[in-house]
């Protein structure tokens, strides 16, 4: 039986320095017990034949390594479906949350993956039905968040929350958010929420520019299921997961968040940890003496 280890390399072809960094990798590899496999945006990067899509690579690789930034990371974990494969973030720009290494340290990370020598943190992900006449018309994993926010027109939303068996509040509101730890760094941050580490094992729930200003983030059990339903008919609502996905919520649907029965892998190399995430980048330097 082959022992033969399969790497993908998946690469956001808008970000400069892609080429390069993909050109770098398989010099880096070429000579490494492993083979190499590329999508069909690297493959016109560097001008080598591949048609293989995200969900064809996650079938074969036990291991994807993107480059790009977050943003990418998300779009291929929405690419590849349910099989769902650990991934390897190459930043093309600044270090982010979800990325390892930064670009110009494209022989060091396959240096590591080869001789794995790298950590897999397991991030919770959130799973989000859409309920229409009591039936699940859609069902999609969320790494992030799940926002339900308001449409073209700027004015307030009301959604009725309830989580496990308690009616928490109607929220008035422009929206809600419900963030993974992996997610409260990103849009929940922005709105006021915490930060939480990616072994919490909590959600939090958080509304964006509450009209009653006692409405604050709440910190919730993973375990717990959150219901969101609209409490008029007459406001244009929308559901979007990691930015990436938007649907239109219609007045008598309601939202089923809970944790997904699968997590997402991220490869960390040793010493770069979530504080040390943290620390690099919201530039906490500790205070001034």
């Amino acid at each position: 039986m082959s022992t033969t280890r399969h790497i993908g390399i998946i690469a956001n072809d808008s970000k400069p320095g892609a080429r390069e960094v993909v050109l770098g990798l398989m010099e880096a590899f070429a000579h490494k017990p492993v083979q190499i496999h590329i999508d069909h945006r690297s493959g016109r990067l560097i001008g080598a034949e591949s048609t293989l899509t995200e969900p064809e690579l996650a079938e074969l690789c036990e291991l994807l390594v993107v480059l790009g930034g977050d943003g990418t990371i998300l779009q291929v974990l929405h690419a590849m479906g349910e099989r769902v494969r650990p991934l390897f973030g190459i930043n093309l720009g600044t270090l982010g949350f979800l990325t390892t290494v930064a670009s110009t340290e494209f022989a060091r990370a396959a240096n590591a993956i080869v001789d794995r020598n790298f950590t897999l943190s397991e991030r919770t992900l959130l799973k989000v039905e859409i309920i229409r006449d009591s039936v699940v018309i859609s069902s999609r994993c969320a790494l992030n968040d799940a926002v339900v926010s308001r449409g073209e027109l700027s004015r307030l939303i009301r959604l009725d929350v309830v989580i496990g068996d308690s009616a928490v509040t109607e929220y008035n509101a422009d929206g809600l958010i419900v963030a993974t730890p992996t997610g409260s760094t990103a849009y929940s941050l922005s709105a006021g929420g915490p930060i939480l580490s990616p072994d919490s094992g909590v959600f939090v729930v958080n509304p964006i520019c509450p009209h009653v200003l006692t409405n604050r983030a709440l910190i919730v059990s993973d375990d717990s299921p959150i219901l969101i339903t609209p409490a008029e008919s007459r406001s244009s609502i929308y559901l979007t997961l990691d930015g990436q996905i938007a649907q239109a919520i219609h007045a008598t649907d309601s939202i089923r968040i809970t944790k997904a029965s699968h997590r997402l892998p991220l490869a960390m190399l040793p010493g770069m940890s979530f504080f040390e995430v943290l620390r690099q980048k919201l530039k906490w330097s500790g205070a001034a003496v």
